[in-house]
């Protein structure tokens, strides 16, 4: 599943991460059979899938043949339903009017979060599924006009209707560099492997021969195997017009191919830097702006730390106003630039309140000066997990206004039609167990204080941590 901390309605919001394809039971239409998979909260920026290798062939014996034979008939039938799929999205007639419908509501059923401000019920949401299925549906365009009120009924105001061609763009959105959108799940080992979930097509990799079902084995040389989606992304990124080697098994048993492709990453960096001086020139001040989370955000955010502690930084301030947020992923991986090893970036909650996980750095900071973080209404999403991260641990205080509360996570599903729908499926709680959303994070002062201020005051909330 993508895993999107939708920012507040704005033309400045970057596209979310790459959708699902959602696989239902099967209803009147023989649509292939796979159930639902909703990943972890945690899981990566973009979409990933599961496949399996085939395992070892064993000596020849009747035992040996009988597995084979097991293994075969399992690649025959994946194959079988890649290709039911494909053909699906190829012919959307061949899907009814009310299964789009039902798909949409089981889709809301298995996995949305309903808020304070919502008005979801496992009752009356099975009530408006008989409801809206007792109605007469001729039309795609009337099927869809129902998903739009069913999902308008719930109140919340980030579950939302795609359009075939509004799905279209946002599949469309490449992190990777190279026109691949890709799917992490565990195995039934536990362990991560790595799909083409999608292609842009006459992309750099379509065009050298990447293939929808591909499993990614290695980058450059790196075995991926295990690794997350944040993980191959690092390794696939690059400057535009350089080459990367990938090694991709081509469908669920199909063989292996080493394949060069060149890069044309079209993001922009959203970063901006300069050092300045206070104190009567005493103080070397290493200010960065971030401007969104997009692809870059984290590589060039590293950069511009490194070049400023080089220049001679010795206090920073990280300037997220009017940042709407953008790829939670680089958000958490930014947030963990500054934190110790074991501390927690952010607690995700999903429809049980018992189903909380946390999710933690797992090496020592980048940088370990003082920080002021400056933030105002409009900071947002993914810039409230790094703001609530860095101050909850004594990292960093907050300047400037209360930020957005914009703390739920949304995933995109596509539908059998091609077209698709965005819902709420969790809700971001800071370190120190706010809940974000609808409260956003009040700041610690609303103008710039002395540095020895801020370096006391963060001296004082560490001691009365540790």
């Amino acid at each position: 599943m993508s895993i999107f901390c939708t920012p507040p309605s704005s033309s400045l919001s970057p596209p979310p991460t790459t959708p699902h394809r959602h696989h239902k039971p099967p209803t009147s239409t023989s649509l292939p059979h796979k159930p639902s998979l909703i990943s972890s909260l945690t899981g990566a920026a973009l979409s990933f899938n599961l496949i399996f290798f085939s395992p070892l062939s064993p000596p020849p014996s009747i035992a040996a043949d009988s597995t084979s034979s097991a293994v075969q008939f399992e690649c025959r039938e994946e194959d079988r339903r890649l290709e039911d799929e494909q053909r699906l999205r190829n012919a959307p007639e061949l899907v009814t009017n009310e299964d789009i419908v039902t798909e949409a509501w089981q889709i809301v059923n298995d996995s949305f979060i309903g808020t304070d401000r919502s008005r979801w019920s496992p009752q009356s949401w099975l009530q408006k599924k008989e409801d809206v299925l007792g109605t007469s549906l001729p039309t795609r365009s009337k099927a869809h006009d129902v998903i739009r009120r069913m999902l308008s009924s719930l109140g919340d105001p980030y579950t939302r209707f795609l359009s075939p061609a509004q799905f279209s763009k946002m599949a469309r959105y490449d992190m990777s560099g190279i026109g691949v959108n890709l799917r992490e799940i565990p195995d039934e080992n536990g362990e991560v492997k790595l799909k083409v979930l999608g292609l842009i097509l006459d992309g750099p990799a379509h065009t050298a021969g990447v293939r929808q079902g591909d499993e990614l084995l290695s980058v450059n040389g790196v075995n991926v195997k295990g690794k997350s989606a944040f993980e191959a992304l690092s390794i696939l990124q690059g400057p535009s017009e350089t080459s990367v080697n990938i090694m991709v098994k081509h469908g669920n048993c199909g063989p292996v191919q080493s394949i060069d492709v060149q890069r044309q990453l079209v993001a922009k960096t959203p970063v901006f830097y300069r050092l300045e001086q206070t104190d009567n020139g005493n103080t070397k001040v290493g200010y960065v702006r971030l401007k969104e989370f997009n692809a870059l955000a984290r590589k060039d955010l590293v950069t511009a730390m490194k070049r400023l502690q080089g220049m001679g930084a010795t206090v920073f301030v990280l300037d997220l106003r009017d940042n709407l947020g953008g790829l939670v992923q680089e958000g958490i991986e930014i947030a963990k630039l500054f934190l110790n090893e074991g501390e927690t970036v952010i607690y995700t909650a999903g429809r049980e309140p018992q189903n909380v996980k946390s999710i933690v750095a797992e090496t020592s900071p980048l940088i370990t000066a003082p920080v002021i973080v400056l933030v105002n209404k409009n900071t947002a999403s993914a810039s409230e997990i790094v703001a609530s991260a860095l101050h909850d641990n004594c990292r960093a205080i907050l300047v400037g206004e209360r930020t957005y509360g914009k703390g739920l996570i949304q995933s995109v599903f596509e539908l059998h039609d091609g077209s698709g729908v965005v819902v709420t499926v969790g809700k971001y709680v800071s370190p120190n167990h706010l809940d974000i959303n609808g409260n956003g994070i009040d700041p610690d002062y609303k103008k710039l204080p002395a540095w020895n201020e801020v370096a006391e005051r963060l001296s004082k909330c560490q001691k009365q941590q540790g």
